[in-house]
């Protein structure tokens, strides 16, 4: 073994290579997205890794790979469960050969997700294993755990690290090359009766899944990683990842504070098939129990079901009996508060930065598009386009939901990823005198819009889709997309990247699905933009415009615009207008920072007064 100074998901993806991982696929998404990405960094030739088209075809490609007996991952945010479901839900009752592990990062807050998605349901969901570790350490550790329940049961499992694990850091205890384990699949066997799903198989499946979890709760009763702290007689707290490292913190502050009596613990790492064996044991003899998790009452659920099966009479408190917060994360000082309450401490809270009067307030600072992205001059283009029509913007995920923020305003929804496109064809559908926008990313528009497009040709709707192609999946950290003609395993040493022509083309997918009018414009030109939106607006039928120009953080900068002090007549149009990060505004005229400034030349496309000008004409 070696030390090793990692962050939670660096830690998923060292454990994955030690327990032998042979194949990795994935959808990125935060706060999953560096376990691939780490992955693919240490690869010595021997693993396969993708960012495949979306989380479908990832846990498809992960699934077949196991079949033939090798060790494969497949990585997520909790949202993209939803899009992996469907092979998952069948998955189940097929099984695999080689270990598969579906890491799945949920993020509570919700930090940078739609929603506050607690995938230990979907492990009871699908009956699927369900793995929760509660430090980078763990986490290291555990995966590996995970890979080889997954080979001896013939099941893909659940790995649920939340953002607070994957983001953390820690000097961990890591094994040396020469201690990783060793995968060597036999191959694929055909088999019929095992791996093509019928009814009749289903069923017979299903009753041999019922009856391996029960055992499986056995197992976990025993498992070294669930266990039980045992204190007070009375009074105890169940928890789980995260939150058990917070209720450690939370008691050693109190021990410090000599508040006396301390409570039992009991540390869930399965949340599925929940370990009822060890639940009955810490159970008996208490009078309360306190659970504190992440994100739903999943812990306080089924303490209550065994409290009932095995007549405890415990009463058992949490967010169901609002003794802990029913939403958002938990933190050091909300679990020392809420087991404070539970025990009847007096404890003062700990002192916090807002409790000094001598700092001055934190600045609000809400997420803006970037100085210089292509998404900002796209929606100003649409927007000057269609002044006085009836309009409606149907967004989606990424960077460009930003738009929404004023002075753009340019997002009326945004629900998932490529629900725009469809969206946009149902107002029209009621609202034919409506002109119906769904703005899409290239990313997405791979990921999960395709089929939208195809549903509106067929349908014969009337809409206009925006294509707002940065040439990468920008939010999440510039990962690849079929449309840049780039993979993972360029990053594998010798490996021979194919010829550029493999990138696909978003006009000819369009052109295939049957899309008649497609523009591709350079959204900095300001004037042919609007002029191409235009355009197409008089037009009906589905209709495409391709804004292309590279993301902002991935190009090299031009020379920064500056403002001439003299020509600025100070009517704040580059500032109402854009909004751009660069632009402030001082002692009654326009600046720009030249540190933030790129030169992508918007401003000065939208000045009035021709006061913006670029080195070139800076005279």
């Amino acid at each position: 073994m070696k030390k090793a100074f990692l962050m939670g998901n660096e830690a998923i993806a060292m454990g994955a290579i030690a327990a032998g991982v042979r194949l990795v696929a994935g959808y990125p998404g935060t706060p999953s997205t560096e376990v691939l990405e780490t992955v693919a960094k240490h690869n010595d030739g021997s693993i396969y890794v993708e960012w495949s088209t979306n989380e479908k075809a990832g846990m498809e490609t992960a699934a077949g790979a196991a079949y033939t007996g090798a060790r494969t991952m497949v990585t997520m945010k909790q949202v993209g469960l939803n899009v992996a479901s469907d092979p998952l839900m069948s998955l189940e009752y097929i099984g695999v050969k080689g270990g598969m592990v579906i890491m799945v990062a949920d993020d509570p807050g919700p930090i940078s997700s739609q929603t506050e998605q607690d995938t230990r349901h979907f492990a009871a969901f699908s009956k699927l294993p369900c793995f929760d570790p509660s430090s980078v350490q763990e986490a290291y550790d555990m995966i590996q755990d995970a890979f080889r329940l997954s080979e001896a049961y013939g099941t893909p499992v659940f790995f649920r690290p939340t953002t607070r694990v994957c983001h953390g850091y820690a000097s961990i205890d890591v094994k040396e090359e020469s201690e990783y384990e060793a995968c060597d699949p036999e191959g694929f066997v055909k088999d019929t009766m095992r791996w093509v799903i019928f009814p009749r198989t289903s069923y017979l499946n299903h009753k041999k899944i019922e009856e391996r979890n029960k055992k499986l709760s056995d197992v976990f009763s025993a498992y070294d990683r669930n266990l039980i702290e045992s204190a007070s007689p009375k009074k105890a707290i169940a928890t789980h990842g995260i939150s058990w490292t917070y209720t450690k913190e939370a008691l050693a502050a109190a021990k410090k504070a000599g508040t006396g009596d301390m409570p039992s613990v009991l540390k869930v790492s399965t949340p599925f098939p929940f370990p009822e064996k060890l639940a009955v044991d810490f159970l008996r003899g208490k009078e309360e129990v306190l659970c504190i998790e992440e994100l739903d009452p999943v812990i306080e659920r089924a303490l209550v079901y065994v409290c009932g099966k095995y007549h405890l009479d415990v009463k058992i408190r949490g967010k169901l009996t609002h003794d802990v917060n029913d939403a958002g994360e938990n933190t050091c000082g909300s679990v020392l508060q809420d087991i404070t309450a539970f025990m009847g401490w007096q404890i003062a809270p700990p002192a916090t930065a807002a409790d000094d009067e001598t700092l001055p307030e934190l600045p609000v600072r809400p997420p803006v598009l970037c100085a210089g992205c292509p998404h900002r001059a796209s929606f100003y283009a649409v927007k000057q386009a269609m002044k006085g029509r009836k309009t409606i913007f149907c967004g989606d995920i990424g960077c460009y939901t930003l738009g929404n923020a004023a002075p753009l305003d340019m997002v009326d929804t945004c629900l998932c990823m490529g629900a725009g496109i469809n969206m946009a064809q149902g107002v029209w559908h009621v609202e034919p005198d409506t002109t119906c926008f769904a703005f899409v990313g290239d990313s997405t528009f791979f990921a999960s819009a395709m089929t939208g497009v195809v549903n509106a040709v067929y349908n014969e709707a009337d809409m206009i889709l925006v294509v707002l192609d940065n040439s990468t999946t920008a939010m999440t950290g510039h990962q690849p997309h079929p449309g840049t003609g780039h993979r993972m395993m360029e990053l594998v040493p010798g490996y021979v990247k194919p010829d550029i022509a493999n990138r696909v083309s978003i006009e000819k997918v369009l052109e295939g699905i049957g899309v008649k009018a497609i523009e591709i414009a350079d959204p900095m030109d300001l004037a042919s933009s609007v002029a191409a939106v235009r355009k197409l607006a008089d037009m009906s039928g589905v209709r495409a415009i391709i804004f292309r120009l590279p993301c902002a953080v991935i190009i090299k900068p031009d020379q920064p615009f500056a403002v001439d002090q003299a020509s600025c007549i100070g009517c704040r149009k580059c500032i109402n207008s854009i909004g751009c990060p660069a632009i402030t505004f001082e002692d009654g005229k326009a600046h720009i920072d030249s540190a933030s400034c790129t030169g992508c030349s918007l401003c000065s496309q939208v000045c009035p007064v021709g006061a913006i000008k670029g080195a070139a004409s800076d005279e």
